[in-house]
């Protein structure tokens, strides 16, 4: 099958450190790749794919100045010119809604994967976009839980990891520490994942980027302390499974309902236990007793980190691994590529 897949340009395919929708972007394709479809990758400069790779932008905009309109314009105007000649049997959008456009002007059938509406007012604001194009579209829902009931939706998929850069760790050590992976916000809780580890008597180590600065300055930088918590930041590649793999278990703390959280798949299927609120897709992820612990409340986290010692590693990664494969998000990408094809 050929297919067009087109990825944001905020960052590279596979991106060198954050970059969750050009992750599972990437790892998309090369499983799609894998499986002997002809991907045609429109991403970023520096990206890699052993697809064809289709760049117009030099380089990802988070990393160095670039005019945002200017470039996805060209981006995704490059995109539809191949479509328009009939170069793809499906175009795969996975940069949000600018593209939605080129729907009703393309025979091409286009599947649109939704990383996340934002938060309420955000979601509400975009909202009247998404509203009307989905009868053009075929819209993918990352969870169950971010599915919005105004919208129709061809599936839910959930995101998948490439199992061999995430190798299974089953014994951190005595003396591991609890771990936070990801943007220091308002919305991921690392202040509170701080204050967790400090009332349950045990070191934590965080790592991630700085996205909102004064919230970082504020509320995290004070409850460091260089031993007991300490702020790694950026991590890329093995580092970071290494991280998340010799922790004793992740905390995700959110404030917000997340519609995925692909740190917290990465932590299981290295056997890492992770504890969340529950919240958003949390409890889909999520196998309480199994691949970690779901609590209420932040009082409750104590309780639960107590609780480690019976969660068995081995038996939450083989979990994990079974049900965030790449392997098994391309076939269930393929399933939907092909009713696609056939109803047309």
């Amino acid at each position: 099958m050929r297919i067009g897949m087109i990825a944001p340009i905020a960052w590279s395919c596979p991106p060198r450190g954050y970059g969750p929708w050009e992750a599972a972007t990437s790892t998309l394709t090369e499983a799609l790749v894998a499986s002997g479809h002809d991907v045609t990758l429109f991403a970023a400069g520096g990206s890699v794919s052993a697809g064809q790779l289709h760049v117009t932008a030099p380089h990802p905009y988070e990393e160095a100045p670039l005019d945002v309109k200017v470039w996805e314009t060209l981006h995704l105007g490059a995109a539809a010119k191949a479509a328009s000649r009939g170069e793809f049997a499906i175009i795969h959008v996975q940069c949000d809604f600018p593209a939605l456009p080129y729907a009703r002007l393309l025979d091409t059938p286009m599947v649109v994967t939704l990383h996340g509406l934002g938060p309420p007012a955000v979601r509400e604001a975009v909202l009247p976009v998404w509203r009307a194009y989905m009868n053009d579209a075929h819209y993918v829902a990352i969870s169950q839980a971010d599915r919005h009931p105004a919208l129709r939706y061809a599936a839910t998929i959930y995101h998948g990891l490439d199992l061999g850069a995430w190798p299974v760790a089953l014994h951190p050590g005595p003396h591991a520490p609890l771990a936070f992976f990801g943007r220091s916000h308002l919305d991921k809780g690392p202040a509170e994942a701080i204050d967790a580890a400090k009332a349950a008597g045990m070191p934590i180590r965080l790592a991630g980027i700085i996205a909102d600065q004064a919230y970082h300055a504020a509320e995290v930088e004070p409850k460091l302390n260089g031993t007991e918590a300490v702020w790694i930041g950026l991590m890329e590649g093995a580092a970071r499974a290494r991280f998340v793999g010799s922790a004793r278990a992740l905390l995700h703390l959110i404030t917000f309902d997340e519609p995925f959280g692909l740190s917290v798949v990465e932590a299981m299927v290295c056997g890492t236990p992770v504890i969340a609120l529950r919240r958003g897709s949390m409890p889909e992820l999520i196998d309480d007793g199994v691949t970690g612990y779901l609590v209420e409340h932040l009082s409750d986290v104590p309780d639960a980190i107590a609780k480690l010692p019976g969660i068995d590693r081995a038996t939450g990664a083989a979990h994990a691994r079974a049900r965030f494969a790449a392997e098994v998000m391309a076939r269930n990408y393929e399933a939907l590529y092909l009713s696609l094809i056939g109803n047309r």
